[in-house]
Order: structure tokens, then sequence, then C-alpha cells
């Protein structure tokens, strides 16, 4: 298929615009579709945000892709995806889930290595973030709070969903998935024991959940347009040093077996997000945190590239 990306971008007057692209060429999502139906095409959504198309993903899939094809030849009146400021793909995922101690040499780093994470006696573990206090979009700040002093990277591939999915094999979970973007975990390492709560062994809120927690995007690259996801390799710089490096297919639990896991307890629905789990590389077992002045930058093969610089925050 003709590959495509699904963006969020900053319009005239600020508007927060649904884009497709398809190489530098953008479109504005809401007004091609607006125009579209306009002219009598039958089409029973409208396209206000990405939440719209995702919410209306199998209506959707054709018609975006009717547009690519239209945007790759010439048909259509497009903007430049370089001039644009770009926003998270999705800017209120219904759903955080992230996936911790999912790849093998993770686990290693930051762990006993006598303690082992096998399928034949775990189940996938996750925690959530918030999406609307968590989520930031390419190159906008990572505010380190006040709170911390040891910030920390986890470069991650996140799954979107774009349909509704109960009680589903790992065999079924590839038919819910919309498509896949860049995700970074970042965590404050200081702040995931509480001295004042001595027998609870781990506070995920502490330290996942702050402003700026969760970095995503450029965009969503559609799964029909990745035919392998366990071939995706993912890599993570601070600065200029290379910190992450490996591929999606290192993974304990695949995405699908993730998305199992999560519908058997809950309907998983069009616009959730499952951030799938960081490898190796990460900076506290070095003694390495992100300090202001530094800059993120985590590429995946086949999506492209996140980077955000770091300030010092409230």
């Amino acid at each position: 298929m003709l590959a495509y990306r699904l963006l969020t971008f900053v319009g005239n007057g600020g508007a927060k615009c649904p884009g497709l692209a398809v190489d530098d060429r953008l479109v504005d999502l809401t007004q091609e579709v607006g125009r579209r139906a306009e002219t009598g095409q039958k089409i029973a959504f409208s396209a206000a945000s990405q939440m719209d198309v995702l919410e209306n993903w199998d209506e959707a899939e054709p018609l975006l892709e009717e547009i690519a094809g239209d945007v790759e030849a010439g048909k259509l009146e497009c903007l430049s995806l370089s001039d644009v400021e770009l926003l998270a793909p999705l800017l209120y995922p219904t759903a955080l889930f992230n996936a911790a101690a999912n790849y093998h040499a993770h686990v290693d780093e930051m762990m006993a290595k006598e303690f082992k994470v096998e399928q034949s006696d775990k189940q996938p573990y996750f925690f959530l973030k918030s999406p609307a206090h968590c989520v930031i979009g390419p190159g906008a700040e990572i505010p380190i709070p006040h709170v911390t002093q040891e910030m920390d990277w986890e470069a991650e591939l996140a799954v979107v969903i774009g349909r509704h999915g109960r009680n589903l094999t790992p065999e079924e979970a590839p038919s819910i998935i919309a498509g896949y973007t860049i995700y970074n975990d970042l965590s404050a390492r200081d702040l995931g024991r509480r001295p004042d709560w001595p027998n609870f062994k781990n506070d995920w809120f502490g330290q996942k959940v702050f402003e700026g927690a969760a970095p995503m995007g450029p965009w969503i690259i559609p799964a029909k347009a990745i035919a392998d996801p366990s071939e995706l390799k993912i890599d993570l710089w601070v600065n200029d040093e290379h910190m992450q490096d490996a591929k999606a297919g290192m993974m304990i639990f695949s995405p699908e077996e993730q998305i199992s896991y999560l519908s058997q307890r809950m309907t998983l629905r069009p616009g959730d997000v499952i951030a799938t789990g960081t490898p190796a590389g990460v900076g506290k077992p070095r003694g390495i945190f992100l300090k202001p002045g530094d800059v993120v930058r985590v590429t995946i093969s086949e999506i492209g590239e996140l980077s955000n610089p770091v300030t010092a925050g409230v």
C-alpha cells in the first residue's frame, strides 16, 4: 500500500488540525473530508480530529488510502509538512497502557540477573499514565519536575488501537491495530520508592506520572504499511550518545500478546495507546540522567524520529 502518515499539526489561528502526509505533502483532513462530502461522496464520519478518524477506522481507512493516492498523484493542493508545527498525533488517547519489564536485557540491567521474566510463569505487567497530563508531541520541551533528580528515558514502540476488542486471542489482536507510533516512557527513578510507605515496593504513580512524561509522535504509521513489526529497529540518543539499540522482536511479550492480555480485562477502545516496553540502555544502571539542555532523540525504522529538548520544570 502507499505509505502515508497520520498526524496533528498547528493550523491557522493555532487550530489543532488532523493531517495526512505523503512524503513532504500534507493535507488537512478536516477540510479534505468535508470537501469530499460537499461533492456528494458518501462519508459517514467527520474528521475533526485523529480521534474521530480512529473511532471510525473501518470507514476511514479506505478513504485515507484514497486521499493518499490523490496526494501522490498530485490531484490535491497540499501544504508542506516541513513548514508546519507538529503536535502529538493523538492529542488525548483514551488510555495509555505502559508495559513494564518486557525486554530480557532491560530486566537484567534494572534488577538482579537472577530475576527472570519468562512466559511460562508470568503474564504482561502494565501501569497507566494520564493522557491529558503526560502526552507531549515532537519538539515539545520535556520539563523535569523539581521533585526529581533522576529523570530517565525509555524508547518504545507504541500500538494505536482503531477498533473495539474484547477477549481477543493473540492471533485476533492485529485486527484492532490501526497503526504504530514512537513513545518515550520518561521515568523519575528516585521516586520509585516511598520511605513514608515502606510496605509498598513500587510507587508507579510517583515514578511514571508527571507533566510531559509521555512524548509521542511524530505521527502514526498505519499497520498495513509495516509488514513485520518485530523487525522494527529501536534506537535512542541523548545528545550525540547512542544509548538504546534493539529490535521490537526482542520483546518478551509481543504486542499481540499484550493486546490479548489487556482485552481479557476490559474492552480496548479506538484511541487507546499501548506502549510495549523499553529495551536495555536506560540511564539508571549507569547513573546517567537527563538534565536541562539535553536533547532526547528516538528513532524507529519505518516510522520516523521523535526528538525533544529537556528543560527545567516547576
